[in-house]
């Protein structure tokens, strides 16, 4: 079983107690991250769950030219270095092309690189990221059966690289419909890596709205429960105080005030699949 270490004595494994990744969509302004951090971070404090905080400085993907992408790269990473100093806190953000998985190499803002499940099996990017040696999470594609991030891993591998996690975000049923299959956190914990459970992304409808995606919100937490009970070694969740109004993937964000009741329950979950006391 692989077991992956970051600051603040956080420790990533599918028999561990779960972590949780959470953090807003985007990049939206200091003051804006430092809130969402402080918030989540004091909740996950007083719940002893390990956090990681995620945001995307640049949303490639975006249904339409005119939706929003956030605030770049220069500015995200100064934000990133704030809340890494206040909190102690890991940060996770994604990249999109191997100049700025380079970057982000470079930086001590970063501790985890995220591939975006559209790029899951872009060799080049794949082998950029092994190289910068940091942690590398992988959000397995729309399109992958879970058998299949196997050569994702051996991609990896191949690269010597092994602090890998593998994260779940549904498959594509249809049009505009994702459907996740439970039977894949276990097919995909065979790996040994991390499997983390992506459980905003998920409730996504990808491109339901014409111009954006929609997304069943009211499923978050139906969709974490199970994952959780399972057993995986995190969830990942976008959060923000006012969804509704979010520059992106607001359908699919939990709300904030949610966020303490529901984690509460999940640690339950979490510590009966893992025979915790």
């Amino acid at each position: 079983m692989r077991v992956i270490k970051l600051i603040n004595n956080i420790q990533i494994a599918n028999h561990l107690p779960m972590v949780l990744i959470a953090g807003p969509c985007q990049t939206e302004s200091l003051d804006h991250s430092l809130m969402l951090a402080k918030e989540i971070s004091e909740i996950c404090k007083n719940l002893e769950i390990g956090y990681i905080y995620k945001s995307s400085f640049d949303k490639a993907n975006r249904s339409s030219v005119s939706g929003k992408r956030g605030i770049g790269i220069e500015q995200s990473l100064k934000i990133f270095a704030e809340i890494k100093k206040q909190f102690n806190c890991p940060i996770l953000t994604d990249v999109h092309n191997e100049v700025q998985c380079e970057l982000i190499g470079k930086c001590d803002e970063v501790d985890i690189i995220q591939i975006p499940a559209f790029l899951c099996r872009q060799t080049d990017l794949l082998e950029v990221a092994s190289k910068t040696k940091k942690v590398v999470n992988v959000k397995k594609g729309q399109f992958l059966a879970p058998w299949d991030v196997e050569n994702i891993v051996k991609k990896f591998d191949h690269f010597n690289h092994h602090d890998l996690m593998l994260t779940e975000r549904g498959v594509s049923f249809g049009y505009n419909t994702l459907v996740s299959d439970m039977r894949s956190l276990p097919i995909m914990a065979k790996t040994k890596c991390p499997v983390i459970f992506d459980a905003t992304h998920s409730v996504q409808q990808p491109g339901g709205l014409g111009g954006a995606s929609g997304g069943q919100r009211e499923f978050v937490e139906t969709l974490a429960t199970a994952a959780v009970a399972v057993g995986i070694a995190g969830l990942f969740m976008e959060v923000h105080q006012d969804p509704d109004n979010a520059p992106s993937d607001g359908p699919c964000m939990l709300k904030l005030s949610s966020l303490k009741t529901l984690l509460t329950k999940l640690k339950k979950f979490d510590n009966i699949a893992k025979n915790i006391n």
